[in-house]
């Protein structure tokens, strides 16, 4: 059975496809992104590099601090370029980088590395949000976006293979050299078959290229949102973002971000090591890895269906406070396989809960900025995954594994206090809510 759902639009083809290349890409951040936790405690057992829990609480601050200037960044230069050059770009940046964690002789290159590695995890991920979102049929835009986003937990779950492949001393070197893998299958057949998007080469004004490539792929063109003013220079994009009432909802959904990013990527980098320190054995701490993202790949597709009915930020919402019991309850010391359940539907929860944020942000965006507003609230999501694997370094360094669960339920808690004020209702000007254009409409 095919990962990805049935789609009988017309488009439904070249619709898959994109997803299918998005994808693949997105299992490559993933990977990239969450290895860090997985070696990190043998890192920390043989003192690779010099590395202590402080110390590896600022590295992982490293890479999430670099996915916050990348995504920042990428989200207006994707609606100035285009997808397709800033996917490649970002593909190729996290590969190469890998390679130099790989060959690192000290601590100052290896943060290095996953500084730059971060720049591209950071633009990568947003802009495949914003391609999928404008090629997804009607009414299947969350469900679209969902499905991609099983790829991050796919990547997840294969890091966690990695840890455990590599456990042996200097097997970390080994994991980041996997992680360069994306530079030889991603780059390639990215560059030769993932369209442009239609949406910005109509908001763009390049009609002739736009048709020419629906007439290619025997897809309509999306009709032109009016709804709103279009940006007109590359900051307007960003001051569109608060112009009317939109300052209150996009703050909030930048808070949602903060605290839903927070607990991403604090708990991914540190549930093996706080799990440890909860008195399991390694083997059962990696195995978390896996368990986590395999709850984060069934709700990616559960909350995906949920939100094209009920509306994202209200799916999101109900997520987040499940996420906070799921996390409560993993401070409680409880028979083995009931933990490895509640680890399971924690996943389930969390990591669709931020999915379905960014989901509810692109079905709220016009054609011309939606990849700044989908990258700005990714990118001001950043500073709460730098705070939350610092904050995980410093409770580990203190020998306060155990509160660290606390302090991340708390974090859910509120990520659901703030999605919930952000309206609980998505727009129904998605971007397949208008009919579409016949190839005819541009002359």
């Amino acid at each position: 059975m095919s990962p990805f759902p049935v789609l009988r639009t017309r488009g439904a083809k070249t619709a898959a496809m994109v997803v299918g290349l998005c994808w693949m890409v997105v299992l490559f951040d993933g990977l990239d992104m969450f290895v860090y936790g997985s070696v990190l405690p043998n890192m920390l057992a043989e003192k690779a590099l010099g590395l202590t829990p402080g110390k590896g609480g600022d590295i992982g601050s490293y890479a999430t601090f670099g996915m916050l200037v990348g995504a920042l960044s990428a989200g207006t230069v994707t609606d100035w370029i285009g997808r397709k050059k800033v996917i490649l770009t970002c593909t190729a940046v996290f590969s190469l980088a890998s390679a130099l964690c790989a060959v690192s002789t000290g601590l100052g290159t290896f943060g290095l590395g996953r500084f730059v590695a971060g720049l591209g995890l950071g633009g990568l991920l947003p802009t495949t949000i914003t391609m999928v979102a404008e090629y997804a049929p009607r009414g299947r835009t969350a469900l679209i976006v969902g499905t991609l986003m099983t790829a991050h937990q796919a990547g997840g779950i294969l890091s966690g293979f990695v840890g455990i492949w590599t456990s042996q001393p200097g097997g970390w070197r080994v994991a980041y050299w996997i992680c360069v893998v994306p530079l030889l299958l991603g780059v390639v057949p990215i560059a030769k078959w993932l369209p442009e998007s239609l949406n910005f080469l109509l908001a763009k004004g390049r009609h002739q290229a736009a048709r020419a490539l629906a007439t290619r792929y025997g897809i309509d063109l999306p009709a032109p949102r009016t709804e709103r003013p279009a940006a007109k220079g590359h900051g307007d994009a960003v001051i569109a973002l608060f112009r009317g009432n939109l300052w209150r909802t996009t703050l909030l959904f930048w808070l949602t971000s903060f605290f839903g990013l927070l607990l991403v990527y604090g708990v991914s980098n540190w549930l093996p090591t706080m799990a440890r320190g909860a008195g399991y054995d390694l083997g059962s701490s990696l195995s978390f890895v896996v368990v986590i993202n395999l709850g984060g790949i069934v709700g990616m597709l559960v909350a995906g269906r949920f939100s094209d009915r009920f509306g994202a930020p209200r799916v999101a919402m109900v997520w987040f406070a499940f996420t906070a019991l799921g996390i409560a309850l993993l401070d409680i010391r409880m028979p083995l396989a009931l933990t490895y359940l509640d680890v399971f539907l924690t996943g389930l929860f969390l990591f669709s809960a931020q999915a379905m944020v960014y989901a509810a942000v692109a079905a709220r965006s016009t054609d011309d900025n939606r990849a700044t507003a989908v990258g700005w609230v990714s990118g001001m999501g950043r500073f709460g995954a730098v705070f939350g694997p610092w904050l995980g370094g410093q409770l580990v360094a203190s020998r306060n594994e155990t509160w660290g669960f606390a302090a991340f339920a708390i974090a859910a808690v509120l990520a659901t206090v703030f999605v919930s004020l952000t309206g609980l209702r998505t727009p129904r000007t998605d971007t397949k809510s208008d009919p579409p254009l016949p190839l005819s409409a541009l002359g």
